[in-house]
């Protein structure tokens, strides 16, 4: 089992933590996520390679919450609207 740490940009709230978790697991060869709110960070475990890990980052980034240092307004919209879906599920 692999694990990795991505540093990512726009996460505010556990709402924006469950949309992560929810979207991470999706993939089948992840095993767990963990979101760390105070440190903008995502832990997952997952059996695989590193092109799991740019698959992971592509579809964080599609949530709204891109890896750290690429960040823009539509990135940042997307977060606002992840974090409202997370909030109500």
């Amino acid at each position: 089992m692999n694990n990795t740490v991505i540093n990512i940009e726009n996460l505010k709230c556990h709402g924006c933590a469950a949309t992560i978790k929810k979207g991470i697991l999706k993939f089948d060869n992840v095993h767990n996520v963990e979101v760390n709110v105070p440190d903008s960070t995502v832990s997952i475990s997952f059996d695989g390679s590193d092109d799991d890990i740019r698959k992971f980052k592509t579809k964080l980034s599609g949530l709204g919450y891109p890896e750290s240092g690429n960040n823009n307004i539509v990135s940042t919209a997307k977060s606002y609207v992840s974090c409202a879906i997370g909030r109500m599920n």
